[in-house]
């Protein structure tokens, strides 16, 4: 496996409708299995890899999901730059349900993975800033509304936050989701660039007049999932 770029995606994006030629790699991680098999597939005669991150039926949630084999399993197939494409709450009214973001920071109140449990290895975290402008590119050349730059705060899941969680997250962010902060420091750790696409799909616990509700969330992002397709679609074209 040679791809240099990864793609780590919900489990709804049909990868064979994008690349030529799509193969599966099983590949064992010393951190135990990924949440899928990495699949690989060319576009114009280059590899990209592909990782579902909740698996290929969505069995994985949030708080089970195995970050370490994930991001373990794509730097073996030689990916030097990850995007992660996640669905997010939005806790500001101008940041609006089927919106875009490409946040420039992150928070997490909480653990977040590492590599390095045995050893003294400090890394600074940071969100690759060559790909998320291009990422903001692509989201606006197709004529959708991208966000540049935003604060996420990542919760543990696999519960919604509270009112009460939402008013204090405010005060230090704009989205709140359950996984891109983890992903993106394991991937600093191993020396991968890495960028999220964030599909904003509900405003949070407390922030809209109706009653939040996974079915509301999940509506939403059948909604978004044909533009996130073609994001993805045009992220491989310029960046693979």
């Amino acid at each position: 496996m040679t791809a240099r770029l990864g793609i780590i995606t919900g489990s709804k994006m049909e990868i064979s409708r994008i690349l030529e030629g799509t193969r599966e790699e099983r590949v064992g991680t010393p951190f135990g299995d990924p949440s899928s098999s990495v699949q690989i597939g060319l576009i114009e005669e280059k590899e990209v890899a592909f990782l579902y991150r909740h698996g290929e039926r969505h069995r994985h949630p949030p708080h089970r999901v195995n970050h370490h084999a994930n991001i373990h399993a794509l730097s073996d197939a030689g990916v030097t730059r990850i995007i992660g494409a996640s669905s997010v709450g939005s806790m500001r009214q101008d940041i609006r349900p089927m919106d875009f973001v490409i946040p420039s920071d992150f928070v997490s109140f909480w653990n977040i993975p590492t590599f390095h449990d045995e050893d003294v290895v400090h890394v600074t975290p940071v969100l690759d800033p060559e790909l998320r402008k291009s990422l903001v590119d692509c989201i606006r050349d197709l004529g959708y509304t991208a966000h540049d730059g935003g604060v996420y705060i990542q919760t543990t899941g696999p519960r919604l936050e509270t009112k009460a969680e939402i008013r204090i997250f405010k005060e230090f962010g704009d989205l709140v989701g359950m996984t891109m902060p983890s992903e993106a420091t394991l991937a600093v750790e191993k020396g991968i660039a890495y960028a999220s696409i964030c599909c904003v799909d509900n405003y949070c616990h407390g922030m809209a007049d109706e009653d939040l509700s996974y079915d509301v969330i999940l509506e939403h992002q059948m909604r978004n999932a044909e533009r996130l397709f073609n994001i993805i679609t045009r992220v491989i074209e310029v960046l693979a």
